[in-house]
């Protein structure tokens, strides 16, 4: 698991996945956020690491989540990300079996997670791995502006 020492190593994770995505001016995290969120007194994610000598090869970010349908608890994995020199090694595959296998000793019954549209290695791996795309559901967000004003007209 990480500690609050590996908030700079995870946000560096973090920016290469974003650019790799073609979308780095999408991450706004700082180290600070990573730190306060991750770390702090309320904690609302928590990150596995793989390591190779000494090195962080890949993270995992996720957190809670649950199902009001299946009625069960499970984990939403909001980030994957192997670094290049360590992508031919099956980390990532490793790791995800990692935090699957901790969820399922914790309680958690299940995974779920989103792959970006132009992430077709990252579908591909996910299918190859024996998750299913959501058919029946389009994933939604509110947020900036739009959620600040959404919040304040309600009064």
């Amino acid at each position: 698991m990480a500690e609050r020492k590996d908030c700079e190593e995870i946000l560096l994770a973090l920016r290469f996945l974003a650019e790799s995505l073609g979308v780095p001016a999408r991450l706004k995290s700082t180290r600070e956020d990573i730190e306060t969120a991750g770390f702090g007194p309320r904690r609302e994610f928590s990150v596995m690491l793989a390591e190779v000598d000494g090195k962080i090869a890949a993270i995992c970010l996720y957190f809670p989540i649950f199902s009001s349908w299946m009625g069960k608890p499970g984990l939403y994995i909001q980030d994957l990300f192997v670094h290049e020199e360590f992508r031919n090694a099956q980390i990532g595959e490793k790791l995800l079996r990692r935090v699957a296998q901790a969820a399922g000793n914790d309680g958690y019954h299940y995974l779920r997670l989103t792959v970006d549209h132009g992430n077709q290695a990252g579908a591909r791996f996910y299918l190859r791995h024996g998750f299913e795309p959501a058919s029946d559901e389009t994933s939604y967000r509110l947020y900036g502006p739009a959620f600040e004003k959404f919040g304040d007209s309600g009064n």
